[in-house]
């Protein structure tokens, strides 16, 4: 178990994360990942617009809507 998690995580070469859901293998992001990952961690994936939290030390998607940057970026 990766960082304490029961969610089998990894990282690809290009610095992606991955993670195994629902039976399922799931982006998580690359910069938007929280390293290290901690309980109640929350991030919004830019590429996909998903939304993940850590729940009892698992990694849950939340929802997903576009994400938008921010007006001072």
């Amino acid at each position: 178990m990766a960082f304490d998690l029961k969610t089998k995580l990894w990282q690809t070469g290009a610095l992606d994360w991955w993670g195994m859901i629902g039976g399922e293998d799931v982006f998580l992001g690359n910069r938007e990942f929280p390293l290290p990952p901690h309980e109640g961690d929350e991030w919004h994936v830019r590429a996909t617009g998903d939304q993940f939290k850590i729940i009892d030390g698992e990694v849950c998607r939340v929802g997903n809507k576009p994400f938008e940057e921010p007006p001072w970026a």
